[in-house]
């Protein structure tokens, strides 16, 4: 059975999400948008975007989802860099107990994006928001159309979608995936590292914004047939025992998260997973970050009462899906805490030297490359080929280069040791610290910044910023929280410095 069940406790069956999918997809192409368009989707995570992405992927549409936390300039950016034609909306979220005001974002984002032609608009909530003549009413539309849609022929090469990724200088690049690669990687990664079986319900609590939302909460188990589970809220709302109620209500056999989310759990305690019956997990997943050995002992012992199998899986927006993880290996294999140990079929790691040579032997580190390709790999960056090469094959020719470095234990087992550039991890977001630079640079009182990353208990990372002010300048204090503010309002929220030191000057190696 295919199945989407909302963590509010409502499902979409298969016949149902098909005939919301040709409906969305018919409505699209009465509206002008063909194969090869792009389309932007900023919703959060419901059963309505699932059925926007699968629409554009009917019509050989190209979606990008912005994750519906990003700011209106953020978004507008995506928007210009992909040549978006039209926007998938809904008039408010509702996220943690909070209202957001998507349409307001989007409406600011679209006053510089004079390609937008429609900005499609669906209810989530009563209120009411302002139409203009390029907006659509999503569900009014819908409701005309067919429930029948035949799929666009594509060839296997042929875009299915792009996703931004923030690098290393400040412009976030746009990852293209493309039809036969990514889904065969997404299925086939999601069945194996996770023991997917028939029949079982699968709780990945990402948000589709990111690429661990596409291929394990939409295209992995769908291609697999399987049961997903939609999780729009925060882990603390209404309160710490969110998830776990979840799994018991819901009786969740694969849970799929966050270290960030679990180390911000384990500082409730032990109760509040004891309150809920899990009984029904079979699998642990780790994504987006190592996770330390403290949330591991706890996720396992605690969550898993030591019995259900936890891997902590590498991977990255480019790669498709995930790359090393501690299983599939042979039956009762070990697993060792906090470690990804074991490359997926296909993935041949190679640990490099600073001069570009291949380390032999284990108990060794090095940066990590993948010496063959994959389905999964991500093709180009949009627009720009050239920034594709330079960026994971220039360094290390005829390897694709992760940006990671790596241990490789005297077993043979890899364990990620953090980022090799100018990229840093916050709460399982990749974010270049030129990007919050680029944005702090902005106030006219701020003429150079610069912005590492330092370690964070609950985020994993979190951003330093030092910055110069010009010598006039006496409000001080005002300056940093304008500058956090400007940092929110530019990307998004989870993107403001923690910590914002005044500096007489910066000197940085060329």
């Amino acid at each position: 059975m295919v199945e989407y069940i909302c963590s509010r406790g409502s499902s979409l069956r298969l016949r149902e999400l098909l005939d919301t999918t040709c409906r969305l997809a018919n409505t699209l192409k009465k509206y002008g948008i063909h194969k090869g368009d792009r389309v932007a989707i900023y919703m959060p995570v419901t059963p309505l975007a699932v059925a926007a992405m699968l629409a554009c992927a009917r019509i050989g549409a190209i979606h990008t989802v912005v994750f519906a936390g990003f700011s209106a300039e953020s978004l507008a950016g995506r928007i210009i860099d992909s040549g978006c034609k039209a926007v998938i909306t809904y008039n408010q979220g509702v996220r943690g107990g909070r209202v957001v005001e998507l349409k307001k974002t989007v409406d600011e984002a679209v006053k510089n994006c004079p390609g937008v032609k429609h900005v499609f608009v669906a209810q989530r909530t009563d209120n009411k928001v302002h139409m203009d003549d390029r907006d659509i009413p999503l569900e009014e539309e819908m409701a005309k159309e067919a429930p029948v849609c035949a799929p666009e022929s594509m060839d296997s090469e042929d875009m299915l979608f792009m996703l931004y990724t923030s690098g290393s200088t400040g412009k976030p690049k746009g990852i293209v995936h493309t039809q036969a690669g990514y889904l065969l990687y997404a299925a086939v990664t999601h069945q194996h590292v996770f023991d997917y079986q028939q029949g079982d319900v699968f709780g990945c609590v990402a948000d589709i914004g990111w690429i661990t939302g596409h291929s394990y909460v939409v295209y992995g188990p769908l291609c697999n047939g399987g049961t997903s589970v939609l999780f729009e809220s925060t882990p603390l709302y209404p309160d710490p025992g969110r998830y776990w109620e979840t799994v018991q209500r819901l009786k969740i056999n694969q849970f799929y998260g966050a270290p960030t989310a679990i180390r911000l759990l384990l500082k409730y305690g032990d109760k509040w997973v004891k309150t809920y019956d899990r009984s029904s997990l079979k699998t642990l997943g780790s994504v987006g970050e190592p996770i330390n050995h403290e949330a591991w002992q706890w996720f396992y012992r605690v969550v898993g009462d030591s019995r259900c199998t936890l891997v902590d899986t590498w991977w990255q927006t480019e790669t498709g899906g995930v790359c090393i993880a501690p299983r599939p290996s042979e039956e009762g294999a070990e697993v060792i805490p906090a470690m990804a140990m074991r490359p997926f079929f296909g993935i041949v790691p190679a640990l490099m030297d600073e001069n570009g040579k291949v380390i032999e032997g284990n108990d060794v580190s090095g940066a990590l490359c993948i010496a063959q390709p994959w389905p999964g790999l991500a093709r180009t960056i949009y627009g720009d080929d050239q920034r594709f090469i330079d960026a994971y094959f220039k360094k290390y020719p005829g390897y694709y280069f992760t940006g990671d470095g790596a241990y490789r234990s005297p077993e043979g087992y890899y364990q990620i040791t953090g980022r090799m550039d100018d990229v840093i991890n916050i709460s399982g977001h990749r974010l270049g610290t030129a990007e919050i630079e680029d944005a702090m640079d902005e106030h006219p009182a701020v003429p150079e910044t610069a912005v590492v990353g330092y370690p964070h208990e609950i985020k994993g990372e979190g951003a330093f910023a030092f910055i110069v002010l010009k010598e006039d300048t006496v409000q001080t204090e005002n300056v940093k929280e304008e500058l956090k503010s400007i940092v929110a309002s530019k990307i998004a929220k989870y993107a403001v410095p923690d910590h914002v030191l005044l500096a007489g000057s910066l000197c940085r190696k060329m």
